[in-house]
């Protein structure tokens, strides 16, 4: 967790600044806050391969990865040079795309209200900010990766599912389920993240998992500092980050996404991905003659791209507690 330490003179500050210009200061003060508040939903998109936004470089951005190198077959020569090997570079380009919002107050509101209404305002478009880019994250995955339907399990007996339309409430992740995925991934060889795997999943499909007895509380296992956003707890290999930004389809359908490292490319938050715009009374001109009304707003440019497909796969399963109830997403 950040400790964010905030300089109480800037809140000193702020009246003078609604009539003046917005300090260096203020500016990189407010621009931290929508950032921090950001990066709490960032849940997809912090395991991707981060891309900065290109300056000046068009819409087009480029994603990079590389092919396995294959395994010699031939002992070496007693003073022969091999022939050797060389890098083979997949580029993958994406288009990024702008997003934005922002919230207009009154001078009398300005004036009135007991809270730094500056503040608060940058704290909910950050959230807000950051729930629209990670979604954005979340349905490239989505799209671009096939699916593995949880079997049916009635009374002990197993049935193949083969589309999400066969998919009952008897249709649930298990550890066995967990297993089978572990083992798709090793099998192509798909890298892990810091020694495990990693799977995003719903609040409502966790809660089968959580019962089982092979599950490891995140707090028994890291430190706080060590674990990503959102995480939870492990089993068979994996270890689960949570989220209600999770994919739900109709019928109460979850996707849980299970991922090797370097599977997906995404641009950064940071270094002008996303930025707060403030806009004080009288800025508009003829646009508010009597300076009644300021701005609070953010700005983002954003892109995903699934870079090697196999080190994804998509889970998708129902709750016999929560499917009926859940609503898409």
């Amino acid at each position: 967790m950040k400790l964010f330490i905030m300089n109480l003179q800037l809140f000193a500050e702020v009246q003078t600044t609604l009539l003046s210009g917005l300090s260096a200061e203020m500016k990189t003060f407010y621009d931290m806050t929508l950032i921090d508040m950001a990066q709490a939903n960032l849940v997809h998109d912090q395991f991707g391969q981060k891309r900065p936004i290109p300056a000046n470089g068009g819409k087009v951005i480029e994603f990079r990865s590389f092919t396995p190198l294959g395994i010699p077959t031939d002992a070496l020569t007693e003073g022969v040079t091999p022939d050797g090997n060389s890098l083979e570079v997949n580029t993958i380009t994406a288009e990024v795309a702008q997003y934005g919002d922002y919230i207009v107050q009154s001078d009398v509101l300005e004036l009135t209200a007991l809270d730094n209404t500056i503040l608060e305002a940058t704290k909910l478009l950050g959230r807000q900010a950051g729930t629209k880019l990670d979604r954005i994250v979340r349905d490239a995955l989505i799209a671009n990766t096939s699916a593995f339907y949880c079997p049916k399990v009635v009374d002990g007996v197993e049935t193949e599912v083969t589309s999400a339309d066969e998919l009952t409430e008897d249709c649930q992740l298990t550890v066995d389920v967990v297993s089978q995925v572990v083992a798709e991934l090793r099998a192509v060889n798909a890298p892990t993240i810091d020694g495990d795997y990693v799977a995003i999943i719903h609040p409502y499909v966790a809660y089968d998992l959580m019962s089982d007895p092979a599950w490891i509380e995140a707090h028994k296992y890291a430190q706080p500092d060590n674990l990503y956003t959102g995480e939870i707890g492990k089993i068979g290999g994996v270890r689960f980050v949570q989220t209600t930004e999770a994919k739900i389809s109709e019928g109460g359908v979850f996707s849980t996404l299970f991922l090797g490292e370097g599977a997906y490319g995404v641009t950064e938050v940071t270094g002008g991905g996303l930025q707060t715009i403030i806009k004080q009374k009288g800025s508009a001109g003829t646009a508010d003659p009597l300076d009644q009304r300021s701005s609070v707003g953010w700005k983002a440019i954003k892109t995903a791209e699934v870079l090697i497909p196999e080190y994804i796969i998509r889970v998708e399963s129902k709750s016999k507690r929560f499917s009926k109830t859940a609503k898409a997403n």
